[in-house]
């Protein structure tokens, strides 16, 4: 058969978005693809009736914001060559013709949906500093854009966390709700939320609407509040502190939330599903693992998990290594129901559902992402799409092959992919891939960057540690833990698999992780010398400049690593203690390293001084910085660049593993 190549990775097509017209007809979706010439993607939207689809847009690269009604869907254009500040939509009628203008919002928008008739319900950015600005007139908007530009090479940074990864330089930029009233074809615009408000979610049912948020000063808060808007006012439906709430949703016409005091397991707490009762959270729900999905993948791309009926809730759930979908009802003692109505290996990437169909975009280990649709009650998965069969038409593409382990008591999993015509006559090089997180999971689901190693002639192997997700909270927690029982785990899959495999040459062993992983990649490198070589990608060298640079360092570093903060001397110690760099002097691995200049996650100080330390010690090491890219290089960078970084690890590994 035909080996998987590394160009293969831009022939890929991903669907995602996936949204049900309000009658549960027509499913719409989009599909962004590689444009190599242009080093872009490009996004179409489609659109599937009676369990066919079909391309909707060609020459507008627009992605779905929402349905204005069951034939007509509203647009947004995305185009590098429109006007800064503000957002075109789109109005398109599925039975046939172009899209056509339909509004032009003056703010970035993020998130639109209907309410009532005639007025939308938005979330879109301002400056707390100049919150009116769209209401600016057309020349006034003008003459500010220039000033900014003016002023481009020039940050002011006043409040923490002042950027986010994905999103840039946020300091001083609001998610502001937005109240849209169509009048004579043009919309009116009305900001509902103050100045200094940050909303975090939105959910309208109707002519009423919930949502999240809270007013941010200058260190952003872990926690929020719960408010409620009827068209006339918003009232806040939960004073209290110390709560985060979020997956807002109703059922038989009462509020229901995601709510957590963060306090049992940290930042990485599974919240309860709650209801206010006499302005109390109640917990009515206790989810035994996440209610969305963390399986990880490179060809897929995240989207909406849940959805709310008339009196049912559906929702997307990891269980262990792989995605179900959760049903939750109303119980007679007043505390909700759950049951399991599907539920399979591979991955999940988005769903969306009706009365009577459930939509879903999955991935299994032989085929990359395509659209499928159900029953309501979770039977009959058909496959709507065949976006990638000819992408993988005639490949080899390497089965999991699953092996039990037990690593300091816990009983584990883990998985190895072996080449095309394994011999266990011939002696193979291999690597092991380490996931982020730490909180995702590993699954049987297609994955490029191993399929193209195995194509390269090498066992592939990966695992689900302590501290992954799909076991619920207990298992899931490392905190204080970091480099202790987790990389043990590994070193254990690592000797479980040799014996399994005793044709793999121990000399010729590869490593990399990204991430979490890439975290784990700097310890394993400073811990043992096992490994030939390793690939550290955005990875953590310092817990404590992981905690004064990052966008989550000011709440992740202390919470992880088991400390109150990370400013006594004592805790100090303690970040320094699970930090790598501390270690750094006991390296011998040869280790690249693979940055963004723009990965506010892992900032880049993280990579450079891990590769600096190792370097000034005469190891063998290399790094590959890539400009205008942040934390999603492998999975959402441009394309060239994905190419560039698959290229720099598989020709690292290729060298190493190729000498005597």
């Amino acid at each position: 058969m035909k080996k998987i190549e590394l160009e293969d990775i831009l022939k890929y097509r991903i669907p995602g978005g996936l949204k049900y017209n309000p009658a549960g007809t027509a499913l719409a979706f989009q599909v962004t693809e590689a444009d190599e010439k242009k080093n872009d993607y490009r996004t179409s939207v489609w659109i599937a009736e009676g369990g066919t689809a079909r391309q909707m847009t060609h020459t507008l690269d627009a992605s779905i914001a929402c349905w204005e009604d069951d034939e007509h869907l509203i647009l947004r254009r995305s185009s590098p060559d429109g006007e800064k500040g503000v957002t075109e939509l789109f109005r398109l009628h599925i039975r046939g013709g172009e899209a056509e203008p339909w509004m032009t919002l003056p703010f970035g928008l993020r998130q639109i949906e209907k309410f009532g008739e005639s007025r939308y319900l938005a979330l879109g950015s301002i400056r707390k500093s100049d919150p009116d600005a769209y209401l600016d007139a057309p020349e006034e908007r003008k003459k500010k854009a220039e000033a900014l530009e003016a002023e481009k090479d020039y940050e002011v940074f006043d409040e923490i966390p002042y950027w986010m990864n994905g999103a840039g330089v946020t300091n001083g930029w609001r998610r502001a709700l937005f109240l849209v009233t169509m009048k004579d074809g043009k919309p009116v615009c009305k900001r509902l939320t103050a100045p200094d408000f940050q909303t975090d979610e939105l959910m309208v049912k109707g002519d009423r609407a919930w949502f999240t948020g809270d007013h941010r000063g200058q260190v952003a808060s872990m926690y929020n509040k719960l408010y409620a808007f009827d068209g006339k006012k918003i009232s806040c439906l939960y004073r209290g502190g110390g709560m985060s709430f979020g997956g807002l949703f109703l059922m038989n016409g009462q509020l229901y939330f995601q709510a957590s005091d963060l306090r049992a397991y940290g930042c990485n707490e599974t919240p309860k599903i709650c209801r206010l009762t006499d302005r109390r959270v109640t917990p009515v729900y206790n989810p035994p693992v996440t209610l969305y999905s963390s399986v990880l993948g490179d060809t897929t791309e995240g989207g909406g998990g849940s959805w709310m009926g008339s009196t049912a809730y559906l929702t997307l759930a990891t269980v262990r290594d792989h995605n179900a979908i959760f049903r939750l009802t109303e119980g007679s003692d007043g505390m909700l129901d759950c049951r399991t109505i599907w539920e399979q290996e591979g991955l999940v990437a988005s769903m969306d559902a009706c009365e009577d169909k459930i939509a879903l975009i999955y991935q299994g280990w032989d085929h990359v992402a395509e659209v499928f649709e159900m029953t309501g009650d979770g039977a009959g998965m058909t496959r709507l799409t065949h976006l990638n069969d000819e992408a993988l038409r005639g490949r080899y593409v390497a089965e999991p092959q699953r092996i039990d382990y037990t690593s300091r008591g816990l009983a584990l999993r883990g998985w190895v992919l072996l080449p095309e015509g394994f011999s266990p006559r011939k002696k193979y090089p291999a690597v092991l891939d380490v996931h982020g997180g730490p909180r995702c999971v590993y699954g049987e689901t297609f994955f490029h960057e191993m399929q193209l190693w195995v194509a390269r002639g090498y066992v592939v192997f990966f695992t689900n540690i302590k501290g992954s997700d799909g076991r619920g909270d207990e298992f899931a927690d490392i905190r204080g833990d970091y480099g202790g029982t987790d990389f043990q785990n590994l070193m254990d899959f690592t000797d479980a698999v040799l014996a399994a495999y005793p044709n793999i040459d121990r000399s010729r062993l590869c490593e990399t992780g990204g991430s979490y992983g890439g975290f784990m990649t700097n310890w394993i490198i400073s811990h043992t010398d096992r490994f030939c070589c390793a690939a550290s990608q955005r990875s953590i060298a310092s817990w404590i400049s992981m905690a004064f640079i990052s966008d989550i360092g000011a709440f992740f570093s202390a919470d992880q690593n088991g400390v109150q903060s990370q400013y006594s001397a004592h805790d100090v110690a303690v970040l320094w203690d699970h930090s790598p760099l501390k270690y750094a002097d006991q390296v011998k691995t040869p280790t690249l390293f693979i940055h963004s200049e723009e990965d506010y996650r892992c900032p880049l100080a993280e990579g450079m001084q891990m590769m600096q330390a190792i370097a000034q010690r005469g190891v063998e090491t290399r790094m590959c910085l890539f400009h205008g890219e942040n934390h999603e290089l492998s999975r959402s960078g441009k394309p060239k660049h994905r190419l560039r970084r698959l290229k720099e690890i598989t020709d690292w590994f290729d060298q190493h593993t190729s000498r005597e």
